[in-house]
This record gives structure tokens, sequence and C-alpha cells, in this order.
């Protein structure tokens, strides 16, 4: 199964094509890196170009891992509208993938809670258990600084944000950091979704917001 993997959650966005196959195995053919501010203009012709480098169409496309949030109100927008479109010409499987489910993920750790700016001094976090039936969301919620501070206990945080882990760490909380999640992990938990029946309609697909609303049971499958 050939994969399109888009993310356009943040200040800058990646896109990739990815070759899955039984036992979760996924590999990325290549991965392409999306200018900040810009993803209107160049999404589109970017999915074109790296189809075409390897000779693939639009119809070669067996599927979409797209992360559907917590991010950029305006890039999350593009990006779904993107896939949505593509998706619906295509008769193609959507596996929506939330960023905190792909760092949880990266991290490979057992349990803990992961970590993104969310601005206004406030921050995204999940908290999952992995395991070998993959990432298990436990909840994702909205905090404060101080609220996520205080709410953390002992509990590890993982990050790829650097502002972030020195917060925490000043604060005498356990911290990993790790880079941003890349088209390898979220191609993986894609492709788990897909084979599990876990995919989305492009009339279903829908930004993961985690609004203040929502900051105390926020429970939503993907």
């Amino acid at each position: 199964m050939i994969l399109l993997v888009v993310d356009t959650s943040g200040k800058y966005g990646s896109i990739g094509l990815a070759r899955c196959g039984p036992d979760d195995a996924c590999e990325v053919i290549e991965s392409a890196p999306l200018s900040g501010g810009t993803f209107s203009a160049e999404l589109v012709p970017q999915i074109a170009a790296l189809l075409g480098r390897h000779g693939f169409g639009k119809a070669d496309i067996d599927g979409f891992a797209v992360v559907s949030g917590p991010g950029s109100f305006t890039g999350l927008r593009i990006g779904l509208a993107v896939i949505k479109a593509l998706a619906e010409v295509l008769k193609k499987p959507i596996a929506a993938v939330s960023l905190l489910e792909a760092l949880a993920a990266a991290a490979d750790y057992r349990s803990g809670v992961a970590a993104i700016d969310a601005g206004r001094n406030e921050v995204f976090l999940g908290e999952y258990e992995t395991g070998s039936a993959g990432t298990q969301l436990i909840r994702e919620r909205l905090l404060t600084r101080d609220q996520w501070l205080e709410s953390t206990g002992d509990k590890e945080i993982v990050t790829f944000d650097n502002a972030l882990a020195q917060v925490a760490r000043a604060k005498g909380l356990r911290v990993l950091e790790v880079g941003r999640p890349g088209s390898d992990v979220i191609a993986r938990l894609g492709w788990r979704k897909i084979a599990a029946g876990e995919t989305v309609s492009a009339d279903a697909l829908e930004a993961n917001y985690i609004g203040r609303s929502e900051s105390e049971l926020f429970v939503k499958g993907c």
C-alpha cells in the first residue's frame, strides 16, 4: 500500500510517501519539508512533484495518513482540505493521526504525558500508554502552563519543544526531549489505523483543536 503522509499542523510542515505492508511495516520512500506560511500555494504542487519523482500518479495512492491536530488553525485547515478533496475523488481511506499520539509513539515509552506548546501560556497534553497493541489514548486536553506543571506528578513528559522542556526541568520534573515526529511515525500510525478499520470519510474528517471547553474530558477517536 502506498500512503501519502501530510502534516501541516505547525509553523513548518512535511509530506511523505510510504510503502506499507504486513506487521505494521512502513518504509518511507521520501519525505519533503513544506515552508511555513505558504501551505496553500505549496501543498498541491509539492504532492504532485513528490509523486512524479517516484513514477507515481495520484491514482497510485492507496490511502492517506494526515495529522489532524492539535496545531495551527490555518495550517490544519489547508492540509485537511487537500486530503478531503483527494480522498473524495480517489475513494481511498483516511487515517487521522493526532500529533500528540505521534509524539508519544516517537518517544517509544510505556506511559507518560506528551506536551506541545499551544501559545497564550497554554499547553496541549496527551496522555497515552504504549505497548504491543500500539499507542492507546487515555485523554487529550488543554491546560495553562501552571495547571500542566501541577498535574503532571511523577509522570515523564515527552516534548519536542525545548522551551517547555526547560520549564519542566526547572520544576524538577522528568523530561524526555525528542525531535518532532516525522513521516515515518505518522505513516506507521496511519497504517495501523487503516489496517484496523479506524478510518474517517472525507466528509467526517475534522481538525483536532483541543479547546478550553474540552480540556477536562476530551477523548476523541481518530
